[in-house]
């Protein structure tokens, strides 16, 4: 017979078990949602196959996300995320300092995740206003780097304004651009063109 310590201790390893099956069982929902929200959009996407698709009972989506609405939420809420990098601007090098912008993209977010993002702000107030607070946060950073690649401002607060929204939009839009038209927009170009621009 069991003495109480060690049931104790195999009480809490069963429930650390659980726990991180529960974890993972989340993850692996959200996975499966991803791919088929991304694929077929959310309203054709029935709560059975996200369970089927992640290998757990219908019961467990639900446990987590008590409507199929809080699974596309938290999708976008976790899985979009504009990091808190350093913006590194070239002095008088406005074209250079946009393409690093590029290059270091400060959203973070799958293919899939960008998919869902455009295809479903049409329909979901949550999505669009998470589109909208990661647009504003690309153009924030965009316009941080051109005043302090122009010293001196040149150009004025609503040009360099214009810029960086016009390069915040490529950034974001260039993949929901390429899958439907075929046709690749270089970022480096778009900086050569801003950049020439505000000359």
């Amino acid at each position: 017979m069991d003495s109480p310590l060690q049931t104790a201790k195999a009480w809490s390893r069963s429930r650390k078990r659980d726990r991180e099956t529960d974890g993972d069982a989340r993850t692996r929902i959200l996975d499966a949602a991803e791919e088929l929200f991304a694929g077929g959009g959310y309203e054709a996407t029935p709560t059975a196959r996200i369970a089927e698709l992640a290998g757990v009972p219908k019961g467990l989506v639900f446990h987590y996300f008590p409507r199929k609405i809080d699974v596309l939420i938290s999708l976008v809420d976790e899985r979009t995320l504009v990091t808190e990098e350093e913006v590194e601007a070239l002095p008088g090098d406005a074209a250079g300092t946009l393409s690093r912008l590029a290059r270091r993209m400060p959203l973070h977010a799958s293919p899939a995740m960008r998919r869902i993002l455009f295809r479903e702000a049409d329909t979901h107030r949550s999505v669009r206003e998470r589109l909208g607070r990661l647009n504003a946060e690309i153009i924030r950073r965009a316009r941080f780097a051109l005043e302090l690649a122009l010293p001196g401002g040149r150009g004025d607060a609503a040009r360099l304004e214009a810029a960086a929204a016009t390069f915040a939009a490529v950034l974001l839009y260039q993949e929901s651009l390429c899958l439907l038209t075929g046709h690749h927009i270089d970022p480096d170009a778009v900086a050569e063109l801003i950049a020439h621009a505000l000359g």
